[in-house]
């Protein structure tokens, strides 16, 4: 049995030129598909719920250290933070992504989605600055690469 770790499993967001760059200093990232369940009844056989397959649909939610990727002379313009992700969400546009499975035989998901939450938190003292998000998918996860 092999075990994934965590550390393996990385969120990448096309930067639309000719890469991707990670999301800088994850703590953690999450993917969450939800599969819509559609109920009926009929007159035909009361009290007996009918239940159907709807729409699938997902979500990628992160943490992680917020660290400078866009000042000049920044060593992590190579990555994406939270001064990055503000410009996507404020946007508002579908962005590709992608997330490596820690897996040999398919070693990336991809996709497409909306970053609809971000948020950062700044506490007093030494604490490290943090950012989170969530990126909404928009249509199917694939193993091939649209890029």
């Amino acid at each position: 049995m092999s075990f994934i770790k965590g550390d393996a499993i990385i969120l990448y967001i096309w930067d639309n030129v000719s890469a991707y760059k990670p999301v800088a200093c994850l703590t953690s990232n999450s993917l969450a598909q939800t599969r819509n369940i559609i109920e009926s009844q009929t007159k035909c056989n009361p009290g007996l719920v009918i239940k159907d397959a709807g729409s699938l649909t997902y979500e990628i939610t992160f943490e992680g250290n917020y660290i400078d990727t866009t000042s000049a002379g920044s060593d992590d313009t190579d990555k994406i933070s939270h001064d990055g992700l503000k410009i996507l969400l404020e946007t508002g546009a579908k962005e590709t992504w992608r997330l490596s499975t820690g897996l040999t035989d398919n070693q990336y998901y991809y996709g497409e989605g909306i970053f609809s939450d971000l948020s950062n938190d700044a506490s007093a003292g030494d604490e490290l600055a943090t950012f989170s998000g969530t990126l909404s998918g928009s249509g199917a996860i694939t193993t091939t690469d649209p890029n």
